[in-house]
């Protein structure tokens, strides 16, 4: 009979979800347990992290739990952010970033539309750099966060104003992640490498 490690599946969920972290309720659907059961492997798996002096913990904020890095840590995570080996950014995140760019304020359900993809992790890394920010959130049922460029952004890639996007064409639609981000994003490669 295999014997189920509950704390390394619940870890992976936390991982896969990301800063929007899970309900109890979601741990309790996901991996077929009780209430009960669900707090003990949660409990468990927070004492482990504890215990191991991991850079990584378990945190409860509001209804979801989520994975965080310990805030002792705070100084070696700023210094990667800023540091200038990380300053190029993933095809995924310039994707995300040009659909934001012409789009805004978008929602990450409606970027995941556009890309077909999952976005948090290019987000979050846009949000790192300070080239997106949260501009409000989206009307109806959970109030999205909508998310627009900064003054980074601008800044970044040279611009006065967004009016100095290169403008897309009439069939943005279908192709405007293999075309347009393409055109959007050669013109600044050659601003970033001049």
């Amino acid at each position: 009979m295999e014997i189920i490690n509950w704390t390394s599946i619940l870890e992976s969920l936390l991982f896969a979800a990301g800063d929007e972290g899970l309900s109890l309720k979601q741990i309790v659907e996901v991996m077929d347990v009780d209430e009960l059961k669900a707090q003990e492997i949660i409990e468990e798996l927070k004492q482990e992290y504890e215990s191991k002096n991991r850079g990584i913990m378990l945190v409860q904020l509001a209804d979801t739990y989520q994975l965080a890095t310990k805030k002792e840590n705070a100084n070696y995570l700023k210094k990667l952010v800023e540091s200038p080996q990380t300053s190029t950014l993933s095809q995924a995140a310039l994707e995300t970033l040009a659909i934001i760019a012409y789009r805004q304020p978008i929602t990450r359900v409606e970027i995941e539309e556009i890309r077909g993809v999952k976005t948090e992790r290019p987000i979050n890394t846009l949000m790192a750099k300070a080239l997106i920010k949260e501009v409000g959130r989206a009307e109806g049922t959970g109030r999205a966060y909508l998310y627009g460029t900064t003054k980074e952004f601008l800044d970044y890639f040279g611009l006065k104003s967004l009016e100095e996007l290169p403008t897309l064409s009439e069939n943005e639609e279908e192709e405007f992640i293999q075309e347009e981000a393409d055109l959007f994003f050669e013109k600044f490669q050659e601003t970033i490498n001049s």
